[in-house]
Parts: structure tokens; C-alpha cells; sequence
């Protein structure tokens, strides 16, 4: 146990270079999978770890101790120093409250997107809005909803339109709110893992632009109408509700300051729709994979550690 647990607590360490390379040279729909599975399974790696090493700091307290039916662990036996175990368990205890926070706002938030999608009367999912500036979203929903302003529809021209939909139809279509959500989750549990949230709030935007290229075959085409309606929408910004992922960025599942980061990049996704498409990307999936096992096999190495050291000092 002694390296075991520790290794899920330093892997998140990777996360900015792993965020980098996956959202910049995989295929994104794979790129999302990736990265999403990799701040869920990252961040409750470290989380159970930072659980094992509290409980040896409880373990050390009779009364405590008596509950679980051991014997109370001594300086000897255990495998953390006790300075280590409260360390740990303070930051479980963050990391529980603000996991806990995120997924009661984010159910609130899907909630009231839902019912405003369900309360939205349309024709095909499509609903045409009067607002003067240009804005498009994607509200997820039961059924979801394309919300598109009259702004926006009077800035791009009819194949333009076909582009525009198509994108916001992807993010209905591949539930990429759930993507992000998971995504966020992780980052919640587990700060270091944010730049790999962040990178997926990237790669569905790129994802719905390649679905986009593929149903018009026209990638250039693609291009310019996302640089077209984010220059018109910088003298107009955007104001898309909670819970909706729209054309240029605007995250409604984000916070107000994540989201004025996460406003594009929409330079980042003009150039690689005017690059070849990006490719699977086998060694670099691979690697991934390996990490996100490594780390779960750690944790279970560490449970079953715990547990052998628990029995062995006392009866259950």
C-alpha cells in the first residue's frame, strides 16, 4: 500500500500534457471519450485514495477503531504517518463538498434546460428566436431543441444555415452536455484534473464541426461560417441559458467565469477544419488506457492492502 495509493494522487499530474495531446492530435470524437473517462476515473482514483489514507488515520483512534471490529493500528503498522492521514482527510473532505455542489447545480441546471426545451414550441427541434444578436444553441432536453436567433439566421447565408444546424444538431444527437458534465465532475473531485475538463469543452465543439463538414462534404465551407459568426458575434455577445452548449463555445454548463474562458477557441477549431481531418490516433488511445488501468489497479491494490493490514492487527 505504501506506493500504491500514492500513485492515483500524483497520475492527475499529467493532465495538462495528456489534455494537449489528446484534444490536439486524436480524432475528436474520440479525443471527447478519452478525456472525459480519463477525469472520471482519475478523479475517483484519488478520491478513494485520499479515502484509504484517512481511514488509517481513524483506525488509529480506539473508539474508531472498535466500530469497524480492529484493533487500533500503532505508528508501526501504519502505512501513513498520521500528519499524512488528516492532510488526506481534509482534502476528502473538500473533495466530497464540492463534488457533492457541482452534481446538485449541474442536475439543477439540466432540469430547467429541459423543461425550457420542453416548453419551446418548434418545427423539427428547430425554434427561431427574435434577437438581434447572433447566437445558436443546442438545449438539451426530451426532446432537445436547436435555439437559433434571427440575428444569427440574417448573418450566415441559406448553406450556411445547413452548417449551422447540422452542428447543433451533433451536440443533440452525441449528448456532449453529458460529456462535459462527467468531465466536470472529475475536475470537482479533483482540481488538477480541470485542464482535462477544459479540453473537452474543445473537443465536442470539434466533434460537432466535423460532423458538420461530413453532412455538407465541404470542410473550408465549414470553416468560414464559424469564423463568420464569431466575428459578428464579438459586437453582439452571447447570451445562451444554463444548460445549453452553443456555436461558438458558450458552455450554459459552465460557471460564468469558466465560461468567458471557454469562449472559443475558435481560431483552434477554424485551423483544423482547414487541416486534413485528425486520425484515431491507436498508440496515443493506447497510452491513455494504460494510464486510466494503472490508476484503477493502484486503487484496488491499495483497498486490498488496507483491508489485509486491517485484518491482520485485529478480528473483524
Amino acid at each position: 500500500m505504501h506506493f500504491a495509493v500514492y500513485l492515483p494522487l500524483l497520475l492527475p499530474l499529467l493532465a495538462p500534457l495528456g489534455a494537449r495531446l489528446i484534444a490536439e492530435r486524436c480524432e475528436p470524437r474520440l479525443a471527447t471519450w478519452l478525456l472525459a473517462a480519463s477525469a472520471l476515473v482519475l478523479g475517483a482514483a484519488s478520491t478513494l485514495s485520499l479515502g484509504l489514507l484517512a481511514l488509517t488515520g481513524l483506525a488509529r483512534v480506539p473508539r474508531l477503531a472498535a466500530l469497524g471490529h480492529w484493533a487500533p493500528l500503532t505508528a508501526h503498522d501504519d502505512p501513513a504517518a498520521l500528519p499524512v492521514a488528516l492532510a488526506a482527510g481534509l482534502l476528502l473532505g473538500g473533495a466530497t463538498v464540492m463534488a457533492v455542489r457541482f452534481l446538485l447545480r449541474r442536475v439543477r441546471t439540466l432540469a430547467a434546460a429541459a423543461l425550457d426545451a420542453a416548453c419551446m414550441p418548434a418545427r423539427d427541434g428547430l425554434v427561431v428566436v427574435e434577437d438581434e444578436a447572433p447566437d445558436a444553441f443546442a438545449l438539451p432536453g426530451l426532446p432537445g431543441r436547436v435555439v437559433v436567433s434571427t440575428g444569427m439566421l440574417r448573418t450566415l447565408d441559406g448553406d450556411e444555415h445547413g452548417i449551422l444546424l447540422a452542428h447543433e444538431r451533433a451536440h443533440l444527437t452525441a449528448h456532449h452536455y453529458a460529456f462535459v458534465a462527467t468531465a466536470q465532475l472529475g475536475a470537482a473531485a479533483n482540481p488538477l484534473l480541470r485542464p482535462l475538463a477544459r479540453a473537452v469543452t474543445y473537443t465536442i465543439e470539434r466533434w460537432a464541426d466535423e460532423n458538420a463538414a461530413t453532412a455538407t462534404g465541404d470542410r473550408r465551407k465549414v470553416a468560414r461560417t464559424v469564423g463568420k459568426a464569431a466575428l459578428a458575434a464579438r459586437h453582439h455577445p452571447g447570451r445562451t441559458p444554463g444548460g445549453a452548449l452553443g456555436f461558438l463555445g458558450f458552455l450554459g454548463l459552465l460557471g460564468r467565469r469558466e465560461r468567458r474562458r471557454t469562449i472559443g477557441p475558435v481560431p483552434r477549431r477554424v485551423a483544423a477544419l482547414l487541416a486534413p481531418p485528425l486520425t484515431l490516433r491507436p498508440a496515443l488511445a493506447a497510452g491513455t488506457l494504460a494510464v486510466l488501468a494503472t490508476a484503477t489497479l493502484a486503487s484496488a491494490e491499495a483497498t486490498h492492502d488496507l483491508h489485509a493490514l486491517l485484518r491482520a492487527v485485529g478480528t473483524w
